[in-house]
């Protein structure tokens, strides 16, 4: 594991829509987190995923053994998609958990003459604030993948993949809910976690909003609240009923979005993605957004959950990315585990290209 800083040897975290190797997911499995009443429809939802994926990137996909690869590759083939190791490669590392953005590494790129070359940064991962002792396993998964010679470095916080969003050129949106809580970093202020986030990704431009929605056990991770679509353009999350508890919270994010510059201070372009009404599961909220999407080569996967609203938020990200097929899949299963596409999804870049 290197001990140098990525950013001064060139590197930086690409945006989500720049092109991939490769998508990282872990398969469904974890009893706590999908019950025999909503694990099937979990993997129907993987299995689209996936199909979705696999004819522009490659899918890795974490299985805890054989016979769960088997289960997969039967799932798979009853969704229309056959196996086959150029398109879906299987890695038998145990996981306790499915939430790969969070525990799974985060990948850097850098140019160079010889074409350059893909790194990535291992962060701490303490099951967000130390909620799940069971789920402390995964912050091992990092060195366990088959990652081959690719440089690593170690970075000195702890950091979920879900918490941040860069443009690719410097800006990063993150929550103080989430990376100031003291159950993550109590030694780091808000200047320290920018030099750590400036120097492991190239965020040299952290724009902070305040508050998550409800229902989320992850302290605010912003892929529920915004997401740039675009260098300068971000989607941001509102509710259109007042009287929701997510309201207040969601409008003071988009006030701070809409005061907010760039990496080169210039005002970002915010456009208001509309929230589905109330999602519950056995009378628990949910963390339900459209902003948990998914920017994949030539696709975007966006959660839909049964709402009004699903047809409404479909139309405005295919608004945004006009050369990429939106993918409406329905994640009421999912998020009835607290989480969503975004969070169980880690792409792998090709090495960077100049911009």
């Amino acid at each position: 594991m290197s001990e140098e800083v990525p950013f001064e040897l060139g590197y930086r975290m690409p945006a989500e829509w720049e092109e991939h190797k490769g998508t990282w997911i872990s398969w469904p499995k974890n009893p706590l987190t999908f019950p025999e009443d909503i694990l099937p429809s979990a993997e129907i939802a993987y299995a689209q995923m996936i199909k979705a994926l696999c004819d522009n990137e490659i899918v890795h996909v974490l299985v805890d053994n054989g016979e769960y690869e088997k289960r997969v590759i039967k799932i798979l083939a009853e969704s229309g998609v056959i196996a086959d190791e150029e398109r879906i490669q299987f890695h038998e590392i145990p996981t306790g958990d499915v939430w790969f953005r969070d525990y799974g590494p985060i990948f850097v790129t850098r140019a160079g003459a010889d074409g350059g070359d893909v790194a990535f940064t291992n962060w701490g991962f303490n099951a967000w604030g130390n909620k799940y002792d069971d789920l402390l396993m995964d912050a091992k998964i990092p060195e366990q993948l088959p990652l081959g010679n690719m440089r690593r470095f170690k970075a000195p916080m702890v950091l979920e993949g879900g918490s941040i969003d860069v443009n690719g050129l410097g800006t990063c949106l993150t929550t103080e809910q989430c990376l100031l809580n003291k159950n993550r970093n109590p030694g780091l202020g808000r200047d320290g976690i920018e030099k750590s986030l400036g120097e492991y990704l190239g965020a040299t431009n952290v724009i902070w909003l305040k508050e998550g929605i409800a229902g989320d056990d992850t302290d605010g991770h912003v892929d529920d609240l915004a997401r740039f679509v675009n260098p300068n353009t971000v989607l941001c999350a509102v509710d259109e009923n007042e009287s929701d508890e997510n309201y207040g919270a969601l409008i003071s994010n988009l006030r701070i979005l809409e005061d907010a510059t760039d990496q080169d201070g210039k005002r970002l372009k915010i456009k208001k993605l509309p929230m589905p009404g109330k999602v519950d599961y056995h009378g628990q909220r949910l963390p339900a957004s459209y902003t948990n999407f998914y920017i994949a080569n030539n696709a975007v996967l966006v959660p839909i959950f049964k709402d009004k609203n699903d047809g409404k938020a479909l139309k405005i990200i295919e608004e945004h990315f006009p050369d990429r097929k939106v993918v409406g899949i329905d994640s009421s299963a999912l998020v009835a585990g607290f989480g969503a596409i975004h969070c169980v999804t880690q792409q792998e870049p090709f090495p960077n290209k100049k911009v």
